[in-house]
């Protein structure tokens, strides 16, 4: 089992900056692959980035890879997303993801955290 806790959201102004941060436990962090999806009011849960187990490979999607940044920690079992030039459709919850492989899928992600809420104001 893997536990996931999201933090870093809150309110920010376009053009602003947050970082997100996924603090995880149980099985070996350094085992899983890692993502970050976000789900807007009436949407579909939607890719946004990921990571591999060493972090030597990332993956964006179009609408954020000139301005989001994921990483990782293993020794701090934290996978982080940088935020940038923030605009108002990023407003949603944010969540981290565990899984298997490096995938743009929901379904391809075992373990996920409650998410943490991003609003971004014009």
């Amino acid at each position: 089992q893997v536990q996931l806790v999201e933090s870093g959201g809150g309110l920010v102004q376009a053009g602003g900056s947050l970082r997100l941060s996924c603090a995880a436990s149980g099985r070996t962090f350094s085992s899983y692959a890692m993502g970050w999806f976000r789900q807007a009011p009436g949407k579909e849960r939607e890719f946004v980035a990921a990571i591999s187990w060493n972090g030597g490979s990332t993956y964006y999607a179009d609408s954020v890879k000139d301005r989001f940044t994921i990483s990782r920690d293993n020794a701090k079992n934290t996978v982080y997303l940088e935020m940038n030039s923030l605009k108002p459709e990023d407003t949603a919850v944010y969540y981290c993801a565990a899984g298997s492989y490096m995938a743009v899928h929901t379904t391809l992600y075992d373990y996920w955290g409650q998410g943490t809420q991003v609003i971004v104001s014009s």
